[in-house]
This record gives structure tokens, C-alpha cells and sequence, in this order.
């Protein structure tokens, strides 16, 4: 199977070092709405002129749309796909659900793929947005070979991994930890990076990293990757000659299918690495020697990036082979055809002269035709005829060859003929309440207390795994909702659907829905579905998706300002959070585990209830806040964040139409927990340290 090789362009020049070096592809950045909006990315003048540079050069062009976007955003992101698809860009990568529906329904020719930032890392998510009409699905960094080659043979998708470059240590998708702690969200492509600053675990903050991995590099595994449909390079914050450098390896280590050699490993480790590489998670491995930092004064290889700046200041290295056929006989006008592989395009020219010296011959004529220089194309052979006695000005063959390749690169560059629509505007249904009702979700067997029970939330959420120890529910004014775990592995479902079998018959009637995947594993037991924060719904548009997903409700992103809040169509009825510690990350690898040890490297998907890590620890940044650290199915960790959100004393909340109101306890006591739902009702005071979250400050 071809790989495709896909090289990130987050400047004009990194596009040119990404198709001079071998890239396949490029995937770039044009507008407002991309992952790294802080990248050099393009102008509008810029952006078609790549589509050409790359079109005429056999290289395709992703445009990245895979932020959160607000309702007052979708229609220029709408406008923004409508451009590119109208200058023949070859797919968009999208995020957002609602932006996902739109672009299906205004322009159902565009492909679209699937960005990671949609944490897809199940068969079951994975053919669920095929089925929504994603062509390609980029998977979780985190997955590894054998949860990657049972998606590929599950999913009729192309399927796209990352092969080199920074690795995130939450789930791509999932990390509020910049929007909450700096108002730079990831989701909305402004990212800080905190993950890269000092942390202890149960200790002060000195000169640990447990939140920095190195740069993944499958460059010795590419051997081993089958059925994948392409191979990413991650870098569109990295400078051209990082490009060159990277592209160039892997394209002829795909190209001539081996693994590296001592001097190419130098050269990706030198263009940039922290500490060294990892394919750890590939490889279904995690642990300490996963972690790396960069000194922030390293040394650049000057001498490898001069060389690999070489490499693209002039447009020589990747040019397409053309054949040429030309005729030239009496009385005719002469005809040249170009062929390069897949399209041929014809000229004519003057009919030729009888010649009054020196005849015309073949071989000239084959010479000229092989003047190339200064385009995109080399001549890969020319089959001439002449007749004989005829003379034709070298003049004019030049003029006839100019012709064709201008011919064939207009043909080359081409945009195809799409189709666009109109788009249906939402339905006029409304869901929105006057006052929400209060839910409240629960970590511990221990906050499920009688006392608690009396205060009659609307609704109560338990994890799955905490439902399995209840030998039963008690008896309450309130509806009983599984969480389901944020993540896991298509190895895991026959295990979870027994679970939400047996919590059904417990008397669970719904169940908390986080992630796409999760609808394949719901269907068919009868469970009401109602949306979880890690859906990130941001738009009213999203909300739709979903209803017609079948959810019955909808927990919003807590990225959202309360105006934002208030403004959506609740085209379905609508939840917030308003209480606990915010989910900043959900990491792959158990934090305890890897500075202090808990004896599970191996452990299964349930975390033993006597574990160390199962018990009070937290992560401590430089100013000294605490992060409590959760365990999460299959022994990864939730990092919380340092401050509860309180809201108990404002009223804002009250009037945004929400039909649920939620209150996360994750760390409380049990009758902390009363209190503060009482608190809630009332009106009660915040405590001594407390946050407003993002709602009054909002995200960049």
C-alpha cells in the first residue's frame, strides 16, 4: 500500500522545503480557524498560490479548519472551505461537529478528514464519522500498532497517524489545562504549552518535567506500518529547515523502505528532539523514559539547516517528468503532445518551410523539446517525426514547447468541478428553560449518601466502573446515569457493553455520552444518551448534529463565555458545568505511576481500589496550586484543575436557558458534597479559593 507523506506548512517557505524534500502532501493553515494560529500560516494571495506550486507539482494540499468555533464564527468558516474549495484545495480537517455538518451539507464534494482533535481512537469513532462523510481519520497519537491496524481493518476510512514530532500529553481534544490556567485554549488554536513547565507530583515544582514527552519518532518502524493510508509529520510552528530536514528523511525512507541510518538519526535528533525520541505509545509502552525537555538555549545545527535550506531555495529538486511527441511534416502545421502520466494536452504550431541549407532533423528537434529549465518539469523522453527537407525555426519550436507545458500546468492546476448548496437553516425548535435543574456527578461510592439522595438532583451520574461494585441503587427522586470512561480501546467494549448491561438492570436509564465513539457502544440497549462535556459542543449547529445523533441532551464546552451560553439555539436541551474542579488533561500514562510507582504498569482497565494511585495526590506547579490527580479507566490519570468552579452566588447562570445545571465532585467529602448542592440552592458564599472558570473571562 502507498503511503502518503504529509509535511506540515505553517509558512510559505515550509511549504517549499515540504514539496522540494519529497512530501505527498501538505497540510496548512489560511484565516483564523486552524490548530496553530500562532504560525507564520497564509494570505489569501499566498494560499492560492500554494494550491498551484503544489497542484503543479503532483502535491496535495490539506487545509486545517480543526478549531472550536463559535455561532458568529461558522459562517466565515463556511466562507473560508467555500474559497478553497472553489481553488481546488484537496481536503479540510475539521474539528468541530457543527462545522463537520455544515460543510456536508453546503459543499457534499469537499472531502473532508477527521483531525485528531476529534480524539477518535476506537473503530467504533472511526466509522462513525466515515459514516458522516470523512474520508480520512487522523487517530490519537496515543494509539499504538495493534489498536491502529484494528481500526484499519474495521473502517472503510483512509486512516492517517503521526509518525514524527511533538507529542501532547493529553489526548489531542481534551486539554483545557492553557484555556483554564492562561485563557489560551488548544481547542481554539492558541495554545501555551504549560505542559512543557515544571511540575512535581506530591513535591514542589523543581526541575521535573512529568508533563514533558519527547518528540515520537517512527522512523525505525515505518517498515511495520501496513494499512495505514498515510504518515503525518507534526511541525507547523517549526522553521523550514526543520521541514526540509524531516521531509527529506522519510521520503527516502519510505521510498527506498528501510529504517535509518546512523547519520539520518543524527540529523533528525539535531533539527529537534527533546531528549531523544520516543515510539512508545506505537509500540503500547509508556513510563519515565517517555519524558524529555529541550534547554530553551540550544544550539541550532547551522551546518545541517544551510544545507537543508539549499534544498529549496530554488524550485530544481522536484520536478514532474514529461514525454513529448511531436510531428512535423509538409504542409501541416507541426503538433506537439505533452504526456505527463495521467494528462496529455496538444498544441499547434506554424507548418514548416522547405529548407533551403540544412534540413530539420529529429535529434534537434528532441534537443529543444528537453529545454526545460525554469519549470516544474524535466523531460523524460521525446519521440519526433520529420519530414524530410523541411526547416522550422528554433524559434518557433521553443514557442510550441513553452505552449504545451503552459498548457499542461493550467490542466494540472486545475480546480474539479464541485457541487454547493444552499444550507437549510436550523429548526426553529427550542429547548431552552427557564431555570435548570441541578445534576450532580460523582467519583466516590462515598458521596452517595442518603443525605445527598434527600436533596433530589435531577439527575445523578456515576462512573461505570463504580456501578459495577453496587450490589444496588437506592431508592430516589432522581434519574440514575452511567459515565462512561473518557478513554479506551476497542479491547475494552465487550467488557463495557456487559457493564451497561448489568447497570441497566440496576435500574441506570441514560447514560453520559463523551466521546463519538461512544454512540456505536450505546446503541441498542435502550439508554437514554445525554452528551458529555468531552463532545466540545461550542455552537448551536453542533447541537443538531447531535440531536439527530439521538442524543437527548447536551452537556456545552466550559470554554464558553455565559453570553455565548445564552445566545446557542438549544436545538436540544443544554447542560453546564457550574461547580467542581474543571478536567484539564486525560494522559495516557499514570503520573503516579511515573514518578513515585504504584505497581500497575501492567495493570488492566479497572484500577485496583487499594492502589497508590488511587489515592489523594496531586500535581504542584511553580506558584505552589495543586492539580488533584484522578485515576482514569485503564490506569491513565484526569488532572483536575488547582480551584473549584463556584458559581453558587452568581445569577447569571440561571438565565441562560440551560436545562441542566451540573455539579462535578470529584475530590469533596461526602458532606462537603451536601453543602455545597444546598449552596446551590440558596445561593451560598464561595469558599476561601474558588474560580469563575472561563465563563465571565473567556478563551482566546
Amino acid at each position: 500500500m502507498t503511503r502518503e507523506l504529509l509535511s506540515p506548512a505553517g509558512s510559505p517557505e515550509a511549504l517549499r522545503a515540504a514539496v522540494q524534500n519529497g512530501a505527498g502532501a501538505v497540510y496548512l493553515g489560511w484565516g483564523d480557524f486552524n490548530a496553530r494560529r500562532n504560525a507564520r500560516n497564509f494570505s489569501d494571495e499566498e494560499f492560492a498560490d500554494a494550491l498551484s506550486y503544489c497542484h503543479l507539482r503532483g502535491v496535495r494540499v490539506f487545509l486545517t479548519l480543526n478549531t472550536l468555533l463559535t455561532d458568529r464564527e461558522l459562517p466565515r468558516a463556511l466562507e473560508t472551505a467555500r474559497k478553497a474549495c472553489r481553488l481546488g484545495v484537496d481536503a479540510v480537517l475539521v474539528q468541530d461537529w457543527g462545522l463537520l455538518d455544515l460543510l456536508r451539507q453546503a459543499l457534499p464534494d469537499l472531502p473532508l478528514h477527521a483531525s485528531t482533535q476529534m480524539s477518535i481512537f476506537t473503530s467504533g469513532g472511526a466509522n462513525e464519522v466515515a459514516s458522516d462523510g470523512c474520508e480520512r481519520v487522523v487517530l490519537a497519537r496515543e494509539c499504538s500498532r495493534e489498536d491502529t491496524e484494528a481500526i484499519c481493518a474495521a473502517c472503510p476510512a483512509e486512516i492517517e497517524i503521526f509518525a514524527h514530532g511533538a507529542l501532547c500529553m493529553c489526548y489531542s481534544g481534551q486539554c483545557a489545562m492553557s484555556a483554564v490556567v492562561g485563557g489560551r485554549s488548544g481547542n481554539r488554536g492558541t495554545c501555551a504549552q504549560p505542559c512543557r513547565l515544571p511540575y512535581g507530583v506530591d513535591e514542589p515544582a523543581a526541575n521535573r518535567y512529568p508533563l514533558s514527552l519527547k518528540d515520537n519518532s517512527l522512523a525505525q518502524d515505518l517498515s511495520g506500518i501496513r494499512d495505514v493510508a498515510c504518515l503525518k509529520l507534526e511541525g507547523r510552528m517549526k522553521r523550514p529547515e526543520y521541514v526540509a530536514v524531516v521531509t527529506g528523511i522519510y521520503a527516502r525512507l519510505l521510498e527506498e523502505s528501510r529504517g535509518p541510518t546512523p547519520a539520518e538519526e543524527r540529523e533528525l535528533e539535531l533539527a529537534f528532539s527533546r531528549s531523544g525520541f520516543t515510539d512508545a505509545y506505537w509500540r503500547g509502552r509508556r513510563g519515565v523514559e517517555m519524558f524529555g525537555t529541550r534547554p530553551e538555549n540550544a544550539p541550532e545545527p547551522r551546518e545541517l539547516f544551510e544545507r537543508a535550506k539549499a534544498t529549496y531555495e530554488k524550485d530544481s529538486r522536484r520536478t514532474v517528468p514529461v514525454r513529448f511527441a511531436c510531428t512535423i511534416q509538409p504542409h501541416a502545421p507541426c503538433v506537439l503532445t505533452v504526456d505527463d502520466g495521467t494528462r496529455a494536452v496538444t498544441v499547434t504550431g506554424p507548418a514548416p518551410e522547405a529548407a533551403r541549407t540544412r534540413a530539420l532533423t529529429a535529434e534537434e528537434v528532441a534537443e529543444r523539446l528537453g529545454k526545460t529549465g525554469g519549470t516544474a518539469f524535466h523531460c523524460a523522453g521525446a519521440a519526433v517525426e520529420v519530414g524530410e527537407g523541411l526547416s522550422l525555426p528554433a524559434s518557433a519550436i521553443n514557442a510550441l514547447r513553452r505552449e504545451a507545458l503552459a498548457s499542461l500546468a493550467e490542466a494540472r492546476c486545475a480546480p474539479p468541478l464541485r457541487r454547493e448548496a444552499e444550507v437549510p437553516p436550523l429548526r426553529k425548535a427550542e429547548c431552552a428553560q427557564e431555570r435548570p435543574a441541578l445534576t450532580v456527578s460523582l467519583t466516590h461510592a462515598a458521596q452517595l449518601t442518603p443525605a445527598l439522595l434527600e436533596e433530589a438532583p435531577a439527575r445523578i451520574y456515576l462512573p461505570l466502573e463504580l456501578l459495577a461494585d453496587l450490589p444496588h441503587l437506592p431508592e430516589a427522586d432522581t434519574q440514575w446515569c452511567a459515565i462512561l470512561p473518557r478513554v479506551w480501546r476497542d479491547r475494552d467494549e465487550a467488557d463495557l457493553r456487559r457493564r451497561l448491561e448489568k447497570a441497566r438492570e440496576l435500574g441506570i436509564d441514560g447514560v453520559l455520552v463523551g466521546n463519538i465513539g461512544h454512540l456505536p457502544l450505546t446503541r441498542g440497549l435502550g439508554l437514554s444518551l445525554y452528551g458529555d462535556f468531552g463532545l466540545n459542543v461550542y455552537n448551536s449547529r453542533s447541537l443538531d448534529y447531535l440531536r439527530r445523533k439521538g442524543l437527548a441532551s447536551a452537556c456545552l464546552s466550559f470554554e464558553l463565555r455565559f453570553s455565548q451560553i445564552r445566545d446557542l439555539k438549544k436545538l436540544l436541551p443544554t447542560e453546564a458545568l457550574v461547580y467542581g474542579r474543571l478536567p484539564l488533561m486525560i494522559t495516557e500514562n499514570c503520573l503516579v505511576q511515573n514518578q513515585e510507582g504504584c505497581g500497575l504498569s501492567a495493570a488492566g482497565p479497572l484500577v485496583p481500589a487499594g492502589a497508590p494511585c488511587r489515592e489523594s495526590h496531586a500535581l504542584l506547579d511553580r506558584t505552589g496550586a495543586a492539580f488533584p490527580l484522578l485515576p482514569a479507566f485503564g490506569h491513565r490519570t484526569e488532572v483536575q484543575n488547582s480551584r473549584p468552579l463556584w458559581l453558587a452566588d452568581r445569577e447569571t447562570w440561571k438565565r441562560l436557558g440551560l436545562a441542566f445545571a451540573r455539579l462535578r465532585f470529584t475530590t469533596e467529602r461526602p458532606e462537603a458534597c451536601v453543602e455545597i448542592l444546598r449552596a446551590y440552592r440558596t445561593g451560598g458564599a464561595p469558599p476561601e479559593i474558588f474560580t469563575r472558570g472561563l465563563y465571565e473571562r473567556g478563551v482566546e
